[in-house]
This record gives structure tokens, sequence and C-alpha cells, in this order.
């Protein structure tokens, strides 16, 4: 895709080398449950170390890039470094302490806000988005499975029986939830393209990897599982996770307050955390999620 919109040479092997590590960071972790497994074995306090890779990873792509400058790497320093610092003073342990909400914040809201973006000179604009969620959940993964060592995340690919089941129940269900709600808030109507079909491969792998996976494991994963502790209750956490999970959409389509969005989010975020309760793996949430989304994408405007 690269190659055809005319980038080549030394800046574009090191930028596609650095993505593709992260990426890699991203599935391989989740292969047989290996980060937690590698994480146990590490141990909280050389996973600090760990928790160095993505900002060496990311002075690569600025070094190979000729993109490197003094305020770039201070804010990748940062960003990198501040949610293994919060962690660390916790050590290992159950999930719902404080500093992991903290650390939490301290990963999503300069992604949210957009903060990363000027990480990314290099190739322009269209790699923002992707550099800084890569950047973002392997951040993530660092802190929370190598130096926090959380138990329950569920960072693990499961399949079988009884999470294609799941898969099939959450998604018919919101398939005949949200289509008539969001038709009823004015939020979709229906507007299928051809040109959608064209690209529904590469839409569905992008949706699958850089939306719907790290928001699940941001959202169920990390935030659900710790409310859940914190609370006392499986339930509670399920519901004010989905809250959250709402309020984190409130922003979108540059309208704020979307209650529509908020709304919407919320009833989806109920059956993805239904999802990950029934299976205790971030993977089957993440297909119906990648599903909701592509099928919204391919059939449905927004309004």
């Amino acid at each position: 895709y690269g190659s055809q919109h005319g980038y080549r040479g030394r800046a574009f092997v090191f930028t596609l080398a650095v993505l593709g590590f992260f990426l890699a960071g991203e599935l391989f972790l989740a292969v047989g449950n290996l980060g937690e497994r590698w994480g146990r074995r590490v141990g909280s306090h050389r996973g600090v170390l760990v928790g160095v890779v993505p900002l060496f990873a990311y002075l690569i792509y600025a070094h190979g890039t000729n993109s490197f400058s003094w305020p770039r790497a201070a804010l990748a320093a940062v960003y990198t470094l501040t949610p293994v610092v919060i962690v660390a003073s916790r050590g290992a342990g159950r999930a719902g302490a404080w500093q992991d909400y903290l650390a939490m914040l301290a990963i999503f809201l300069p992604f949210k806000m957009r903060l990363l973006n000027g990480l990314w000179p290099y190739p322009g604009p269209r790699i923002a988005f992707i550099g800084s969620m890569l950047l973002a959940i392997n951040v993530a993964l660092a802190t929370f499975l190598f130096v926090r060592q959380l138990d329950g995340i569920g960072y693990n690919i499961v399949w079988g029986r009884d999470a294609a089941i799941s898969i099939g129940f959450n998604f018919g269900s919101l398939a005949v939830i949200l289509i008539p709600f969001g038709i009823l808030l004015h939020f979709i109507q229906f507007d299928p393209a051809i040109a959608h079909w064209r690209s529904l491969p590469a839409d569905a792998i992008g949706i699958l990897l850089l939306t719907a996976w790290p928001e699940e494991f941001l959202f169920r994963g990390l935030l659900q599982n710790s409310l859940t502790r914190t609370l006392g209750g499986e339930r509670r956490g399920w519901l004010l996770a989905s809250v959250i999970f709402g309020l984190a959409h409130i922003t979108n389509n540059g309208v704020f307050p979307n209650w529509r969005y908020f709304l919407l989010a919320t009833v989806a975020g109920l059956f993805y955390g239904r999802a990950w309760r029934e299976t205790r793996s971030i993977f089957p949430a993440a297909v119906v999620h990648a599903l909701v989304d592509t099928i919204w994408h391919l059939l449905f405007r927004t309004l």
C-alpha cells in the first residue's frame, strides 16, 4: 500500500520495520497466553526493562526517518515511561489498585487527545493514527503484563465452540438492538456502497487490529477486570466499564457532547463486556467489536 503511494527508500524501510515490530508485539504476546507467561517468568523488577523497549523502537523510527528532535524524543519518553513508573511503585498483585487506573489514563488520554500524532512526521498524517495506536498498545502491554503482571486480563487468543457461541450470540443481539436504535436516534442511515465492498478485507483487518483489539484490551482486560476487583462484583465492574466505554466516545464525530454515540457505545460495551466475561479472553470481544464496526462501515452512513 505504501509503495503504491510512492513511499520507498531508507525512511520507508525503517517505518515498516518499527510498525511491524509493534504489530508483532500486539499479536505474538496473545498466542498461547505468552505475554502473561513471559511476564511471570521475567518478574516485575526486570519487567521494567521491557517497558523501555517501545521507547527504543520509536527512537529507531525517528533516526531512520531523519525526523529525530528533542521535543519529540522527550514526549515519547514521558509517554512510554510514565505508566511504567506508576505501576512499578505498586509491584505485582491483584488488579484494582489506584495506580492501575492512573496508568490507564496516562496511556489512553494522550492518544485520545491526539497528542501522539506529532511523533510520526513521516510519511505524513496517514501514519499518525496507526503509529500512535500501535505505540499505545505496546506501552500498555509492557506496563500491565510485564511490570504490573495483572491477573485475569485474558490477553490470549481462544477459539472453539464456546467462543464461537459467545461471538454469535453477542453480535446477533447487538445487530437486533443497535440497528433499529441507531436509526430511531437518527444516528445512522442504511446506505451500502460498492466502494466499501472493494476495500472490505483490508478494512476489516484494520478495524480488528487497530480499533477493536486495543479497545477491548483496555476497556475489558484492564478496566472491567480492575473495576470488578475494586467494586467487589462482576456485574458492577461490567456495568461501570460499559458506561465509561460510552463516555470515551462522547466526543467522537466532532460533536460534544455526542449523546447518541454515548448511548449506542454503552449498549455495545455491555455486550463486548459480556463476551469477555463468558470467555475470559479479549479475543471474542474484539471479534464482536470488529464485526459491529465493519457492518457499520459497510452498510450504513453516520448522520
